[in-house]
């Protein structure tokens, strides 16, 4: 199978790993919107792979609840929907909740360290956000993931933290379709948690993760800012293109 370089020395990823890592990133950003119909030749210009690698890495993003597949009729960007973002935030809250009191129980000075500069890499965006300047949402988010991540990685199981991530990228993807920042309050509820990392408190740490977690989420739905996406998923298409073929999912 061909293999194509990847960033890192002496990595290298097979054409369908790099097919299937770049939809899943235009997907979870929002760039795939939900419902867009994912016809194999539109697909086969703009990643530059064959029908048969494009179907296997849509199969894998199936399976991940990404991507719907419609037996004969193709794939889809998975639909979204009030009832789902809830379902996917409760099962964000519930793994990160058990991975930050195993973490903060075990995570030593250096842990700690990279949880500070995770935070003051994400307080700096948000800052700016809050300055009125302009931010790349994706840069934003990435290091939202990278803070939350940090507040969990020495929880000591690879399992959790793998499954974690994919609930975690399921929910960034409504975010992102939403473009969700909620202002001074997500930016202090951050520094909170901090503050609870550094103290070793956990309990105060899953009371904040759960009111920022559902803030957001109530933002986004009694704010209506999944409508055009719920009349685009009725019809299975999307008010947006697709991304363009020169583009590298980051």
């Amino acid at each position: 199978m061909r293999r194509v370089a990847r960033e890192g020395p002496g990595i290298e990823e097979t054409a369908g790993d790099a097919a299937y890592r770049r939809i899943r990133a235009d997907v979870v950003l929002g760039r795939l919107a939900p419902g867009r119909k994912l016809g194999l030749d539109g697909l086969r210009d703009i990643y530059g792979v064959s029908i048969g690698t494009l179907r296997e890495a849509l199969n894998r993003l199936a399976a991940e609840a990404l991507v719907h597949a419609e037996g004969q009729r193709g794939f889809a960007v998975a639909p979204v929907s009030a009832e789902d973002f809830r379902e996917v935030a409760e099962l964000r809250l519930l793994l990160e909740c058990e991975a930050i009191g195993i973490s903060f129980a075990s995570g030593d000075l250096e842990w700690e360290g990279r949880v500070v500069a995770a935070h003051h890499k994400l307080a700096v965006i948000e800052r700016a956000l809050l300055a009125g300047d302009a931010a790349d949402p994706s840069l934003w988010k990435h290091y939202d993931r990278e803070f939350h991540h940090a507040l969990i990685a020495a929880c000591g199981s690879d399992v959790l933290l793998e499954t974690y991530a994919a609930a975690y990228d399921r929910f960034l993807r409504y975010q992102m379709v939403a473009v969700v920042f909620r202002g001074a309050v997500a930016a202090e509820q951050h520094a909170a948690l901090l503050d609870c990392a550094l103290t070793r408190n956990a309990a105060g740490a899953c009371a904040i993760l759960r009111a920022h977690v559902e803030g957001c989420v109530e933002h986004v739905v009694r704010g209506g800012r999944l409508a055009p996406f719920l009349a685009g998923t009725r019809r299975l298409r999307s008010p947006g293109g697709l991304p363009q073929p020169a583009r590298r999912a980051r």
